[in-house]
């Protein structure tokens, strides 16, 4: 009985200690839903604010938009009105201007050309009153004034009346070294400008004069204009292109500078071409001499001299007592030493003639090499690169021939005095053995 009583005392006091656990747990639970009201209250104003915020800005866009649209509207119609007007007052122009227009595209291309003149015309360097003006109308975007157009007029009959005069000038003049100074120098014309130097090369956009880097032969100087311009006689060498003709002169190789684009090959073309000339003026020199010596032999045979014709006849004196056989032999023999002597230097001629051509063909072959292997590391797009190897293939094929000719042409006259000196010989020889033959009574 007790213990039924305990259990019960115990589960009263347990159901009291759930309910009171349970009534904790319900008074949390409404603190937290009025912590979270409240946390939503304050969020809800916060979203309030910003909404109102976004609708005033809204309708500031809005506002701002609606005037700008007016804006809009209003610089239509002001842009229309305007187009109207225009289109109005072209028609007006138009109708006003008449061919004005097309007289205007005259004037202005006259006066581009007349600039264009007055940039490269050397009268530019005293006779340049009207070049503003004339610059006025080409840059001008409307009608010419009355005043510019005469102004146009007056530089075109300047320019004329400065054609035709041979007039003294002072002009800057800028050396090699850089260097400027005021020098005097004759104008031609409009043809050039003639210095101490020669010719002067003008520049109009720089107002300055250059010395041509080459002259032409007897080309004039400001001292023989000077003298031609007191006596009266206008006459002088003038290049009738105005300067280009002298610009391309500097660009024309001379004799050495074509010998140079031979190379080593050429070099030794020309050193061959030198050895078989002394060779040659030596050889040719030694047989005229010996020609006058044998033609002086021949009037007096009887005094063998020291020449080949005296060694000839001296055999034949030299012994008495001899057969004709013997005797020939002997002359024979002199003869062929003679010949021999006479015909020294000559088949080195013939040998030099020989190499020189081939010599030009190794050139040849040896420029071409060159110009591929320029194509191959620059390409055939330029032909000033590949003008190297072709002009020391040219170059050497003209020095061969050039040296082979002449070299040929001295082998054949010194042979054929060769020839004609042995002729004599052999004929004196004969002659001698004739003799002796009649004098013995034997046979030749």
């Amino acid at each position: 009985m007790q213990l039924k009583t305990l259990t019960f005392a115990f589960s009263l006091l347990a159901m009291s200690a759930n309910a009171l656990a349970v009534d904790g747990l319900v008074q949390q639970s409404r603190q937290d839903q009025k912590s979270e009201k409240a946390h939503q209250q304050v969020r809800e104003s916060g979203f309030k604010q910003t909404e109102a915020q976004i609708r005033a800005e809204r309708d500031t866009l809005l506002a701002e938009r609606k005037k700008l649209n007016e804006e809009t509207d209003r610089l239509s119609d002001i842009f229309g009105k305007n187009e109207q007007s225009l289109a109005q007052l072209e028609d007006e122009l138009r109708l006003e201007s008449g061919s004005l227009g097309e007289l205007f595209g005259v004037v202005r291309q006259t006066a581009k050309d007349l600039d264009a003149e007055l940039d490269t015309s050397v009268t530019t360097a005293d006779r340049n009153q009207h070049t503003d003006v004339v610059k006025k109308i080409v840059d001008a975007k409307a009608l010419p004034s009355l005043k510019q157009l005469n102004g146009l007029w007056q530089g075109m009959l300047e320019q004329i009346q400065a054609s035709a005069e041979l007039r003294k000038v002072s002009v800057p003049l800028v050396n090699g070294e850089g260097y400027e100074s005021e020098v005097e120098a004759y104008r031609l014309g409009s043809i050039g400008l003639i210095g101490e130097q020669g010719y002067l090369a003008w520049h109009g956009d720089r107002h300055v004069a250059t010395p041509y880097l080459k002259q032409p032969e007897h080309a004039p100087v400001s001292s023989q204009i000077a003298a031609l311009s007191e006596s009266g006689v206008q006459m002088a060498v003038v290049d009738p292109s105005r300067g280009k003709m002298l610009a391309q002169l500097a660009h024309t190789p001379s004799l050495m500078d074509r010998l140079a684009q031979g190379g080593v090959v050429g070099q030794i073309i020309l050193g061959l071409l030198a050895i078989g000339g002394v060779i040659a003026l030596y050889r040719g020199g030694k047989l005229l001499v010996i020609r006058q010596q044998i033609q002086s032999q021949l009037k007096n045979p009887q005094q063998p001299g020291n020449n080949p014709l005296g060694r000839v006849l001296s055999v034949y004196d030299k012994e008495q007592n001899r057969s004709v056989e013997a005797l020939e032999l002997r002359l024979l023999e002199t003869i062929v030493d003679e010949q021999q002597g006479l015909e020294r230097g000559l088949s080195m001629l013939k040998l030099l003639a020989a190499l020189a051509p081939m010599l030009g063909l190794l050139g040849t072959v040896t420029g071409m090499i060159e110009t591929f292997q320029v194509i191959t590391q620059f390409g055939n797009g330029d032909p000033k690169v590949m003008a190297g190897g072709i002009s020391m293939a040219l170059v050497t094929t003209v020095l061969g021939l050039v040296s082979a000719m002449p070299l040929l042409l001295a082998h054949n006259l010194l042979s054929t005095q060769a020839d004609a000196i042995r002729n004599i010989l052999e004929k004196q020889g004969i002659s001698l053995v004739a003799a002796e033959a009649e004098k013995t009574g034997s046979p030749a």
